[in-house]
């Protein structure tokens, strides 16, 4: 008896819960346009933070490259290939992306 009394108070509680997200929902369209302004708005600090991101590898990249040509390694010049590789990826990336999305 207090069972089916339990199980009816959820089975209520579940039906009204999914009342009010149904009432608070919104048509898909315009909860596409609302997904596409906001990330609109945060596109060009993201953009910044890759260039940010970009800047601080190359100093790191230019640290250790110095270091391994100070000490005689061999590989140095692969390591700076690398490292500079890897910075003009990140920026041609940003370029990119704000040439497609911009």
């Amino acid at each position: 008896m207090i069972m089916k009394h339990l199980n009816k108070k959820w089975t209520l509680t579940l039906s009204l819960c999914c009342l009010i997200c149904l009432a608070y929902a919104q048509d898909g369209n315009s909860g596409i346009n609302a997904a596409t302004q906001q990330v609109r708005s945060y596109f060009q600090s993201g953009v910044n933070l890759m260039y940010a991101i970009g800047a601080i590898v190359g100093l790191i990249g230019a640290v250790k490259v110095f270091n391994k040509w100070n000490s005689g390694e061999p590989d140095t010049g692969k390591v700076a290939a690398a490292w500079f590789g890897s910075c003009v990826f990140l920026v041609i990336v940003a370029t990119v992306l704000t040439s497609f999305f911009g």
